[in-house]
């Protein structure tokens, strides 16, 4: 049996918004508040007053709507019970399946914590291993494999977030898996994606600027045919690797190489939601920041940080950065505000990106230490150990 928040889609209504209205005054996606009403999340705490007031209810009216859960008669899909029992018969009908469920873990992405999403992931991506080792029709296999690629780079970003981008080895190996199951299903999107996702480990996890550059620049390559999102994407992080050398001009040359980008982007090019505007600002504000230019990431970061509001993951990075950015000028007030901003958004989602820079940004206060400010900004930061 499935289950819905009945009296929550009522209150909705009665207040007068769809899920499209509902989801834009929040500035969430659309599917947030519907797996709200689904019974399959809550809303996060930071989001609960406001979603209060879209409603008309109090606090305590709106916990009672989210207690209020109802069984209804949609079952499970049987199809796919079947497949797991005799995983030759699978069809794309269950592919289907495995993809849709697949995408809803994906969009939870920025809003749950990656800890929270693990358990589901891994089993989803060990049934899409099984059934694709089992298929006996060729179409499907090929089929199979396409949501594999994409499973297991989402395993791989989920595994090396829940190690706070300490575990290298077990995401660079899922990472591998997507890319040669994106080989099978020849589909060079998601073989760049995946290889781009190597990058990320190398830059970030092993701080090895030039194999993540490397690897960023392997990514574009193959990305260039079918994806200008996903070249520009992988162009932004090859200047950061170019930036952790210090090599200005490489960097602001690959930065060049990455704006032209979005005059090529197409309606069908599936790779555009992660090559955004607010993303290359982000991305070009951590470079000069690598290039020891806060002055210049500063305004960058401050109006990215804004624009993400609804993708509190990204949003805590480009905030974390900004810290640095404040720390770096001596601007200790505005510095200390936003701390406290940054490990807001960590403690909602524990993105290992902005769990590492809350950090980082928390050993550059240390000659501050002693000042009540700054005691209470590492208060906050030790609490975030314990979690």
């Amino acid at each position: 049996m499935a289950a819905k928040r009945i009296r929550l889609a009522q209150s909705r209504k009665a207040a007068g918004f769809t899920q499209e209205g509902l989801a834009e005054y929040l500035g969430v996606e659309r599917s947030t508040v519907g797996r709200w009403e689904s019974a399959d999340t809550e809303p996060q705490a930071w989001l609960r007053p406001k979603l209060a007031r879209a409603l008309k209810v109090s606090s305590q009216e709106l916990q009672a709507l989210l207690d209020d859960v109802t069984a209804t008669s949609v079952r499970p899909s049987e199809r796919m019970t079947y497949a797991l029992d005799n995983p030759g018969a699978a069809d794309l009908m269950v592919v289907a399946y495995l993809h849709e469920q697949l995408r809803k873990l994906d969009e939870s992405y920025d809003q749950e914590a990656s800890t929270a999403l693990l358990g589901r992931a891994g089993q989803l991506h060990g049934q899409v291993r099984f059934l694709r080792e089992n298929a006996t029709n060729p179409r499907v296999r090929r089929a199979l494999y396409a949501v594999e690629a994409d499973s297991a780079t989402f395993m791989g970003q989920l595994i090396w977030d829940v190690s706070q981008r300490r575990d290298h080895h077990a995401p660079i190996q899922y990472f591998k898996e997507a890319v040669d199951a994106a080989k099978h299903a020849h589909d060079p999107s998601t073989e760049a994606y995946a290889t781009l996702r190597m990058s990320f480990v190398a830059l970030y996890g092993e701080k090895n600027p030039v194999r993540g550059v490397m690897l960023a620049e392997q990514a574009a390559e193959a990305a260039k045919l079918v994806s200008p999102s996903l070249t520009g994407l992988s162009l932004l992080h090859v200047a950061e690797g170019h930036a952790m050398t210090g090599a200005l001009s490489a960097c602001e040359d690959a930065l060049r190489r990455a704006e032209t980008q979005f005059d090529r982007v197409q309606p069908d090019d599936v790779a555009a939601p992660y090559y955004t505007v607010n993303e290359f600002n982000r991305l070009a504000g951590s470079c000069y920041l690598f290039l020891d230019l806060p002055e210049r990431a500063e305004p960058i970061l401050r109006m990215t940080s804004r624009a993400l509001a609804s993708k509190k993951k990204s949003q805590a990075i480009a905030l974390g950065n900004l810290a640095l950015a404040l720390i770096r000028q001596s601007k200790l007030d505005e510095a200390a505000s936003v701390m406290h901003r940054t490990i807001d958004a960590v403690e909602l989602t524990r993105g290992g990106g902005g769990l590492n820079l809350a950090f980082s940004a928390g050993r550059e206060l240390r000659q501050w230490r002693h000042e009540p400010w700054a005691q209470e900004i590492n208060d906050r930061l030790l609490a975030l150990m314990a979690i």
